[in-house]
């Protein structure tokens, strides 16, 4: 609904109560002269309605499964335990709270754990704003490690209002806690987010950040969060706001290598199909393949291209400044850079370096591989020569194809149907003859292909 033609709604509305009760009836007689006031008044009570309905639903939120964990111990004076009750009550304006949205329940701790309420207890957001106005000071210790065991072994069961693992509800625990815990956390809290649980872990005053980052999920950057007073957990509002309604891998520099996956509240990075995620679950590691793989690779790289055949639209290599130190293939949605046999991407998945073996036989073709048949100007090659480990290939410029000498190039022809894919044919057909003849000559290769990408 446009914003005219809601405030038109709306002062049709107002309109009609006015003159059914006969207020209107009375004003009729000046109409003229009290018509720009009224105006002027009907204009701000729609104002006023719009903001009401504007911060009922401040953002498009994800249906969650979330669960505050909070420390109740005797260390947090109880004009910071209001705070700490305010924050949540602030928080939830970013929940769209529901049973078929994001149920919301709530623990907390001291020397034990007290259940305030359950994520099946509550299916609005003001029963459970109540909820957390009657919550009481516990006062006792801080068991932090058997908050988190509660929190996975209860709080998220189904007979608690969690919905079954099969629906992929994000499971979210919120813990806010001030100080040491008197029991151990590392192992509980890595067995909760083992079990899918993604925790936040919010610390104040004199919280060891070692024992936060024990807590919280990676990245810690976005899960972890420390404030020095309760005065300051306010500060976190806005922090979570972004988290909660908009887009993470959007907001964040998340510095992902190859592909980020926005879930509620926070982001992780996966890579492509044929690379598995470093420790610092940012950067990709690939593995080398042997000449058998990339004989493989070969055969099957004309189906990188969309069907038959790119446009010069969709001709990417040619039309960016890839940067690719040895070749740029066409993808669907972009391009990838290669490399040549007997050497690797490196991390800027556009330069290349030789691959490292202390096999004799692959010391053999990084001798070759250090030879530029190019170079030596007797290839004969029409336009380009493209070398290779112990040999060569000529392909042909933008427009032309590759003739059947392997060496000329003749005018691409007028129907755009044969376009480049019967040069693509010949320069894979040829790459993949010189490899098998290689492969023959007991020659071991190394090559190292980036898949597509997903």
């Amino acid at each position: 609904m446009s914003k005219h033609f809601r405030n038109f709604v709306c002062s049709l509305v107002i309109l009609i109560t006015l003159y059914v009760t006969g207020v209107l009836k009375k004003c009729i007689a000046n109409v003229f002269q009290d018509q720009y006031l009224l105006s002027v008044w009907l204009l701000l009570l729609c104002h006023n309605y719009t903001v009401t309905l504007k911060r009922k639903n401040p953002c498009k939120a994800t249906a969650l499964d979330f669960v505050f964990v909070i420390d109740s111990s005797r260390s947090i004076r109880p004009e910071d335990y209001d705070k700490v009750k305010t924050f949540i009550i602030n928080l939830l304006q970013f929940l769209d709270v529901g049973l078929n949205s994001t149920r919301v329940g709530l623990l907390q701790y001291g020397s034990v754990v007290q259940p305030e309420f359950s994520l099946n207890t509550h299916t609005s957001k003001a029963q459970v704003e109540e909820a957390v106005r009657n919550m009481q000071h516990l006062a006792t210790g801080t068991m932090t490690g058997l908050a988190i065991q509660y929190t996975m072994e209860v709080a998220f069961t189904e007979e608690q209002g969690a919905r079954p693992k099969s629906l992929q509800i994000p499971r979210i625990a919120m813990i806010v806690t001030d100080g040491r815990p008197q029991d151990t956390v590392e192992e509980i809290a890595a067995e909760a987010r083992e079990a899918g649980i993604q925790i936040f872990a919010i610390g104040v005053g004199r919280v060891e950040m070692k024992t936060l980052k024990a807590i919280g999920s990676q990245p810690h950057s976005e899960h972890v969060h420390l404030v020095a007073n309760f005065s300051q957990i306010e500060t976190l509002i806005s922090v979570f706001k972004s988290k909660l309604c908009g887009d993470m891998c959007k907001v964040v520099e998340h510095q992902c290598q190859h592909i980020c996956v926005s879930s509620p509240a926070s982001y992780r990075c996966r890579c492509r199909k044929g690379f598995t995620l470093n420790p610092d679950g940012k950067t990709c590691k690939g593995e080398s393949l042997t000449v058998k793989h990339f004989q493989s690779s070969c055969s099957e790289a004309v189906s990188d291209l969309p069907p038959c055949c790119l446009s010069e639209a969709e001709d990417m290599c040619a039309a960016a400044d890839h940067g690719c130190d040895h070749i740029c293939v066409n993808l669907a949605d972009g391009y990838e850079c290669r490399c040549r046999p007997g050497y690797e991407l490196t991390i800027d998945l556009k330069t290349s370096f030789i691959v490292n073996s202390a096999d004799e036989q692959f010391h053999q073709v990084l001798i070759a591989a250090g030879i530029d048949y190019c170079d030596l100007g007797n290839h004969g090659c029409e336009h380009n020569c493209v070398s290779l480990p112990g040999s060569y290939i000529c392909s042909c410029m933008k427009g032309f194809l590759l003739a059947e000498d392997g060496k000329t190039c003749e005018n691409k022809p007028a129907d755009e149907s044969l376009c480049r894919c019967e040069s693509v044919i010949v320069f894979q057909n040829q790459v993949t003859e010189k490899l098998k003849n290689l492969a023959q000559s007991n020659i071991l290769l190394f090559c190292w292909f980036p898949p597509q990408r997903e």
